[in-house]
C-alpha cells in the first residue's frame, strides 16, 4: 500500500467578470421587456409578472458579489441572457480541455513535475461539454500524457469523488500519479432569466496533482483518508443531456433543461447530511474539532458554509479557519472547494490537518482529510 498525497494545485480564472450591479441591470431590463411583451396575459391573470432583482437580494441570499465567466456579452444582453460560446470544429481543442490545460500546467509547475510524470487524468465536472470522446482523454492528449483517462460526474462533489478515485488507485499501486481536473462552465447551464437563481454560478477550472507521497519533490498534503456518500434527490436537477427535447408544443425549450433547485429543501436536507458526514469521517480517524486547522468547503452559499462550520467546530469559525472565495468566484460547482484549498493552504505547517468537503446534487457529499508535510 502506498500513501497518496496532493503535491500541486492550479486554478484557471476566466478574463471576464460580471458584478452584481451589471447582472441586476441586465436582468431588470429583461424583466421589463418580458412584462411589457406579455402585458395582456399578465393583466388577464394567465401569466405572472416577473419581479426585479437587486444587489441586496443577491448578497443576502448567497454572499456572492461577482463571478467570472467565459462570455459576458450574451449573458448581459436582455434579448439573449446566456453565454455566446463559439461552436468549435472537431479539429480544435474543446473549451473545457483548454481551460483544464491551463489549470493542469499550473498544478504540475507547483509540484515540480511535467506531464511525463503523470499516469492518469480524471476529468470530474458537473456538466461535460460532450458525451464522447471523453474530455479527459482530450486533455491527456493535449498534455501528451501516457496512461489512461476518463470522465466522471457527481455534480458539485465531482472533485472530491475524483480525488478519492485517484487516491485509491495510488494506494493500490496501479498508478504513481494522477491529475484530477475540474473544468466548470456553469454559466452555460444556468437559467439567467430566473430571479431565484440568476446570480448563483460562475466559470473556472481547477486541477489537483496526486502522487505517491514518497515521490513528492516539494511540501505536500498527505491524503489521510477520503469518504464519499450519495442519496438520491430531485431537489437539484438539470435534464439537459443528449436526450434533450423541446416542449410538446414545439415552441421554447423546457425550463427544466437548465439548472433547477428547490432551495429551501436543499438547505434543510443537505446541511445535516454534510455535518453528519464530516463528523463521521473525523470519528473514523479519531480526530476532534480542535485537530482541524482548516476547512475548505464547497462554495455554494455563505449561509450554508457558516452553518456547517459551526456544526463541525462547535463554534463560529474564524475567517482563516474556513476561507470563502464565494464572494469573488460565485458557485463554481465542483471546483469551489479546490479553489479555496489552492489559495488558502500554503501557510499550514508540518502536521497541520484540514478537510476538503464538497456537496451538491445527488445528493452527494465527499470529504478528503489531509495533513501537511514539509
Amino acid at each position: 500500500m502506498y500513501t497518496p498525497a496532493i503535491t500541486g494545485t492550479g486554478v484557471f480564472t476566466p478574463f471576464n467578470t460580471i458584478t452584481n450591479a451589471e447582472l441586476v441591470t441586465a436582468f431588470n431590463q429583461y424583466v421589463d421587456l418580458y412584462n411589457s411583451r406579455h402585458a395582456d396575459s399578465i393583466a388577464a391573470g394567465d401569466l405572472a409578472a416577473k419581479e426585479h432583482s437587486s444587489e441586496d437580494f443577491i448578497v443576502k441570499a448567497s454572499g456572492i458579489e461577482q463571478r467570472y465567466v467565459m462570455d459576458k456579452t450574451g449573458i448581459l444582453d436582455p434579448e439573449i441572457m446566456h453565454p455566446l460560446l463559439r461552436q468549435r470544429s472537431d479539429d480544435e481543442p474543446s473549451l473545457m480541455a483548454e481551460m483544464a490545460l491551463d489549470a493542469a500546467n499550473k498544478a504540475l509547475a507547483q509540484a515540480g513535475r511535467t506531464a511525463a510524470d503523470v499516469g492518469a487524468v480524471i476529468c470530474a465536472a458537473s456538466n461535460l461539454e460532450r458525451a464522447y470522446p471523453a474530455v479527459a482523454i482530450e486533455i491527456q492528449d493535449l498534455l501528451k500524457i501516457n496512461g489512461f483517462a476518463f470522465d466522471m460526474n457527481v455534480a458539485c462533489s465531482s472533485a472530491t469523488f475524483g480525488i478519492q478515485a485517484a487516491a485509491d488507485m495510488i494506494r493500490a499501486g496501479s498508478i504513481r500519479s494522477a491529475l484530477v481536473v475540474n473544468p466548470e462552465i456553469c454559466s452555460a447551464h444556468l437559467e439567467w432569466r430566473d430571479r431565484d437563481c440568476h446570480f448563483i454560478f460562475g466559470d473556472v477550472a481547477t486541477a489537483t496533482l496526486i502522487e505517491r507521497a514518497e515521490d513528492a519533490k516539494k511540501p505536500y498534503f498527505e491524503i489521510r483518508s477520503t469518504r464519499c456518500a450519495t442519496e438520491f434527490s430531485n431537489n437539484i436537477r438539470n435534464n439537459n443531456g443528449f436526450l434533450r427535447r423541446s416542449r410538446p408544443d414545439g415552441l421554447a425549450d423546457r425550463r427544466d433543461m437548465q439548472f433547477m433547485q428547490n432551495g429551501r429543501k436543499v438547505f434543510k436536507e443537505v446541511l445535516p447530511l454534510v455535518a453528519d458526514h464530516i463528523a463521521a469521517h473525523m470519528a473514523e480517524e479519531g480526530l476532534q474539532a480542535s485537530d482541524l486547522k482548516r476547512l475548505w468547503l464547497h462554495q455554494a452559499n455563505k449561509s450554508m458554509n457558516d452553518f456547517i462550520g459551526r456544526k463541525v467546530l462547535g463554534r463560529t469559525p474564524e475567517p482563516h479557519e474556513q476561507p470563502n472565495i464565494l464572494q469573488d468566484y460565485a458557485n463554481t460547482s465542483s471546483a469551489g472547494s479546490i479553489i479555496a484549498f489552492s489559495k488558502y493552504s500554503s501557510d499550514l505547517r508540518e502536521g497541520d490537518k484540514g478537510l476538503i468537503c464538497s456537496f451538491g446534487a445527488g445528493y452527494s457529499v465527499g470529504s478528503v482529510l489531509v495533513e501537511r508535510h514539509s
